[in-house]
């Protein structure tokens, strides 16, 4: 079986890879189309006491890297899913997709409310 992008420096367990968009299911997985795989797998994630200068710069390489890739999408969005809690995937970085990730909760709580006839109430 195929491992994600980046699997190799995971020290977790490995976690299942869950499905995310239908290109896997009609041409195979996607990262395997990675642009990532064939790039330094260190540039995606930062060494320990990293100096804050080095990892802006390490992270707009690897944001480089995902905006040339053309599993960019399913990248991020396996990111979003599982998450990832480290790294940079499909283009962002573990902060941004945080900020992704409580953007569509507040959404869904909205849509949730608005179906309900209520006021959504979000702190």
């Amino acid at each position: 079986m195929l491992q994600p992008p980046h699997q190799s420096l995971q020290a977790a367990a490995p976690v299942p890879v869950q499905r995310t968009s239908a290109r896997e299911d009609e041409e195979g997985p996607w990262h395997s189309e990675a642009v990532c795989r064939r790039d330094e797998a260190g540039l995606f994630f930062a060494p320990s006491k990293e100096p804050t200068a080095a990892r802006l710069s390490r992270e707009q390489a690897a944001k480089r890297v995902c905006a040339r890739c053309p599993v960019m999408i399913e990248c991020r969005e396996h990111a979003l899913v599982l998450p990832e809690p480290y790294g940079v995937w499909g283009g962002l970085t573990a902060a941004e997709r945080r900020v992704v990730l409580a953007r569509r909760r507040r959404r869904e709580a909205a849509a949730a409310a608005g179906d309900a006839g209520q006021v959504p109430r979000i702190a």
